[in-house]
């Protein structure tokens, strides 16, 4: 299964007074708080790092790694992330195998994820699933 993503020629929108992003972004849009692993709390990007961002894109469901074998799952179409510029941004994340020509970003801790979704063929777009991390 490949990932779904909104056409390409559409560049992701920058909102500021998002709802899913409501005291959580600056009137720039930046994120405000630092965003966390939701499973094992781990640092995965800090204050100011990332811009929000509306797209919708297509993850796997979330599982640890020993239960990442394969098979179904399903997924969720997620449409609320912090978009990242730069991979050295990152305070602590991993990357999966290619699928198709996209990495699915994970947290480099505990492995869990997917948290969020890199395409190989935008070299500075990094969108971490503002439902698949904590905030602190």
């Amino acid at each position: 299964m490949e990932p779904a993503a909104a056409p390409p020629s559409s560049p992701p929108a920058a909102v500021t007074a998002a709802p899913g992003s409501a005291g959580l972004d600056c009137a720039q849009g930046r994120n405000l708080k630092a965003v966390l692993c939701q499973r094992c709390g781990s640092r995965v990007l800090l204050p100011g790092a990332a811009t929000f961002a509306r797209r919708e894109l297509l993850l796997p469901a979330m599982r640890k790694k020993a239960a990442a074998g394969g098979g179904g799952g399903g997924g969720d179409v997620l449409q609320e992330h912090w978009l990242v510029r730069d991979m050295f941004s990152f305070e602590n994340v991993g990357f999966t195998r290619d699928v198709g020509n996209v990495k699915f970003l994970v947290c480099a801790d505990c492995e869990a994820g997917p948290i969020g979704w890199h395409c190989l063929d935008d070299k500075d777009s990094f969108y971490v699933a503002l439902e698949r991390v904590a905030h602190e």
